[in-house]
C-alpha cells in the first residue's frame, strides 16, 4: 500500500510538472490564486457575452440565458450594432 519506497532518479531531468515527488510548500496559495484568477476571468467573459447576446429568432420555449440577457431584462434594449 502506498507504491513502495522512493527510488533513485536522475537529477538532470527537467519536467514542467516539477519532477518526481514534488510537493511545493505553497501549493495551497498557488491553487487559491489560480482558482481566483479563473473565477475572475469567467466573470468578465460571462458579463461581456451576456451584454452582447441578442436573439433575432425568439426561442420556442424558455432557455436559461433569458434570465440574464439584456434583451429580456431591459424592455428598452436595442440590438447591438
Amino acid at each position: 500500500q502506498g507504491g513502495g519506497a522512493r527510488y533513485p532518479y536522475p537529477k538532470h531531468v527537467w519536467t514542467p510538472a516539477g519532477g518526481w515527488w514534488t510537493r511545493p510548500a505553497n501549493w495551497k496559495a498557488n491553487t487559491a490564486l489560480v482558482a481566483t484568477g479563473m473565477g475572475l476571468m469567467t466573470y468578465v467573459v460571462w458579463n461581456f457575452s451576456a451584454a452582447r447576446e441578442w436573439r433575432y429568432i425568439q426561442p420556442s420555449k424558455p432557455i436559461p440565458s433569458q434570465r440574464w440577457a439584456k434583451q429580456y431584462t431591459d424592455p428598452q434594449a436595442a440590438p447591438p450594432s
